[in-house]
């Protein structure tokens, strides 16, 4: 008995004894009354005790049950589940409570589940009927990996080159890769990765299974219609052009071409549906700050490449020996329970201008030869009267476009039920503007708890977390 029993049930014999002899007495009939108010306050205050003790308790077992079946059904150690169950228990002295513990295995998933209960003895419930009250507890962890589709959309833009950003980006990534693709995920968990600047090199592997007009081989962007991001899906059936391929950025002296608004080398172009591990860090590795930013059409891609509708291109690259054979198929219908679809979507910046060079001078095989040859500034600084420069070129997005289009993609994706993480490295948070890069990027995360705001080598954190989410230890009951 404890010691605040202790104390209350001679407490309770006086005052029970008192009363007696006040009954007795014809006078003091009103303290009669008060007395047995204060006795029966007493009782019920008896009563109440019984049912904390009986709560905290059932919390100690509780939070005992819930930390074993957490233990025991990780994936990663190599114990007997319900040996790491009654160890729990034996170590916190309650293995004599343990009543059920039950494991259940598969190829990527192991659930267990514990029943336990403790007696408790009842002082003051005692005199009602009940001696003793059942103390439960009920844990059931799940630990599964699920068949995953992954988009992974690096920002590769110019900005990226300010101090250690673009290095900060390759570890970071490379966490990821390594988190996620472990051996025992190895044909469940898919990689897309795509990288973006102000345009998103969909390679020739790619651009050749889709309808496009293709006029030239110098780079392979995919033009897409303001209306075609109110929709996750790739429209298979309609005819896309394909972009420009120049270069926009001038230093004012040299007649530079590695910024090209299209990106032109191979490890610029999107990696699809790979497990390969060495591969995806290799070209990470390759990864060079270029041109501008154009998050949305990045955002495009990584829907695009979720949606059902990219399923023939996957399966006819699968069958081209550029994919896994194990990823015929993919991506899957939305309705499949067993797969989880994912964006994570990284970027420093905020979607910036991009132009195109006008028809009129962009219609000829030579025409497209001398894009390729110049730069549009720097030719333009060396051959274009002043007065007759702004005749070559065209705005098509700006940074009120740009955002806009993303939250349109970012919609469609999450009305599918594509989970999307954000993340904003070093992005300006301006409280007064609602147009910001961090606003931009944590409107389009499924939650607010999807983005994360990171500075330096906080990003190999919150792309560890973001894997960790993915293989996630799930306590379900």
């Amino acid at each position: 008995m404890s010691p605040a029993l202790l104390t209350i049930k001679p407490l309770q014999d006086a005052i029970v004894a008192q009363t007696r002899r006040f009954a007795r007495e014809e006078d003091g009939i009103m303290t009669i009354w008060v007395l047995f108010v204060v006795l029966m306050m007493i009782m019920v205050g008896g009563i109440q005790l019984d049912f904390m003790r009986h709560e905290l308790e059932r919390s100690k077992l509780q939070a005992v049950s819930d930390r074993a079946v957490l233990a025991a059904s990780d994936l990663d150690q190599t114990l007997d589940p319900e040996g790491v169950v009654r160890d729990y228990f034996a170590k916190s002295g309650m293995t004599d409570y343990l009543s059920n513990v039950t494991v259940e295995d598969g190829l990527n998933f192991r659930t267990v589940t514990v029943d336990a209960v403790k007696p408790l003895d009842t002082p003051y419930l005692r005199k009602f009927g009940y001696d003793t009250l059942d103390v439960p507890a009920h844990s059931k962890a799940e630990e599964r990996v699920a068949n995953v589709e992954i988009s992974l959309v690096l920002d590769i833009s110019g900005s990226m080159a300010q101090g250690s950003r673009i290095s900060d980006m390759r570890d970071a990534a490379k966490v990821f890769i390594d988190t996620v693709l472990q051996d025992e995920n190895e044909d469940l968990i898919s990689i897309s990765l795509i990288p973006y600047s102000e345009h998103v090199n969909a390679g020739p592997l790619i651009t050749s299974r889709m309808k496009m007009y293709t006029k030239h081989n110098y780079s392979h962007c995919v033009e897409f219609d303001d209306d075609e991001f109110k929709s996750a899906a790739l429209d298979t059936n309609r005819w896309h052009d394909q972009a420009q391929h120049y270069q926009w950025n001038y230093d004012g002296r040299n007649n530079d071409r590695n910024e090209t608004v299209c990106p032109r080398f191979s490890y610029e172009r999107i990696k699809p549906f790979s497990q390969n591990r060495d591969r995806l860090k290799d070209q990470i590795d390759d990864l060079t700050p270029r041109a501008g930013t154009s998050i949305f059409i990045g955002m495009k891609w990584a829907a695009a490449m979720l949606d059902p509708s990219f399923r023939d291109i996957n399966n006819s690259l699968v069958s081209a020996g550029e994919v896994d054979t194990q990823f015929r198929g993919r991506p899957v219908n939305y309705d499949d329970t067993e797969t989880l679809k994912t964006v994570i979507l990284m970027t420093d910046g905020e979607n910036a201008t991009s132009n195109r060079i006008t028809s009129r001078y962009y219609n000829s095989d030579s025409e497209y030869v001398q894009w390729d040859r110049y730069n549009l500034n720097w030719y333009l600084s060396k051959y274009v009267y002043s007065r007759d420069r702004s005749d070559f070129y065209w705005r098509k997005y700006d940074r009120s476009i740009g955002n806009s289009l993303l939250s349109d993609i970012c919609s469609a994706a999450k009305a599918k039920h594509i989970v999307i993480w954000t993340i904003g490295f070093e992005v300006d948070d301006d409280p007064y503007d609602n147009d910001d890069g961090a606003d931009v990027m944590r409107n389009c995360a499924s939650s607010p708890s999807h983005f994360f705001d990171v500075d330096g080598i906080e990003l190999s954190e919150a792309f560890r977390a973001i894997a960790r989410q993915i293989n996630q230890l799930r306590l379900i009951e």
